[in-house]
């Protein structure tokens, strides 16, 4: 059994130091990793990541995170991949990590994603430069995420974006902006990447639980929607489990304080 603590959504800004370091003292008793669904920061400001990563520095676990949309808005994203580094937070974009966790060999692919929309109501690489470049950038995501996936040699893979792969966990969301929000092309690449989870954020007003096309969980973990610290999944060789963790109600409860 494979414990997935995960979140995304921080949004730290400068004056978020110490927000969720006391939420996080216990973690490595819950889970074996630790999953970040990006928007790590609220405008990707080199002051943000530093708070993020002191709060983050005492956890014991495996920490593996994406950006998100605003972790780009200063364009400092090699910058705050640094200040990550030194707190032992790894930054995947459109790579892969392996790590053998209670004897079994557990794979990791992440990326920020892009939007598009989904089937019936999505954009195509046709027409205007910038249209072409908005979807294109999204196919280029989900081409990136498929060969990652089908390139780990694990037992168990997880798909880790801040875009949306599926319409279910937006429910809630305007309609109008589900083209801004994910994009179905994500979960073609999961699907056929054969992941056993997938973990997203991004969609603030959505709901947490959905499923691809082929079946595969897909869990919205931003903050706003799990109103904690972190939910814990649990993952088995053989077959997928996803419960609301087993924390104590100060822990769940209280995060967005």
């Amino acid at each position: 059994m494979i414990r997935i603590a995960a979140v995304g959504d921080l949004h730290y800004d400068s004056h978020s130091a110490g927000r969720l370091s006391r939420y996080l003292s216990m973690i490595d008793r819950h889970a074996d990793l630790f999953l970040i669904a990006g928007d790590l920061t609220q405008v990707g400001s080199i002051e943000e990541a530093r708070c993020l990563a002191d709060d983050l520095s005492e956890v014991k676990i495996p920490i593996f995170a994406v950006f998100g949309n605003h972790d780009y808005h200063s364009n400092l994203q090699k910058n705050l991949v640094d200040v990550f580094s030194q707190a032992r937070i790894s930054i995947l974009e459109g790579n892969g990590a392996t790590l053998n966790v209670r004897g079994t060999k557990v794979g990791i692919v992440g990326l920020k994603g892009f939007g598009g929309g989904f089937v019936g109501a999505c954009g195509s690489d046709f027409g205007e430069h910038e249209m072409k470049s908005f979807v294109r950038t999204t196919k280029d995501c989900a081409d990136v995420l498929k060969s990652q996936l089908q390139n780990l040699d694990c037992e168990i893979r997880i798909a880790l974006t801040h875009y949306s792969p599926i319409e279910g966990t937006l429910l809630g969301e305007k309609k109008e902006i589900y083209p801004f929000l994910g994009s179905y092309l994500l979960a073609e690449a999961i699907d056929q990447g054969r992941a056993d989870i997938a973990i997203h954020g991004h969609a603030h007003h959505g709901i947490e639980k959905g499923m691809t096309p082929g079946g595969i969980p897909v869990r919205n973990v931003a903050l706003p929607v799990i109103t904690s610290a972190y939910n814990i999944y649990t993952l088995l060789k053989d077959q997928f489990n996803s419960q609301f963790s087993s924390l104590p109600d100060s822990i769940r409860t209280t995060a967005l304080n």
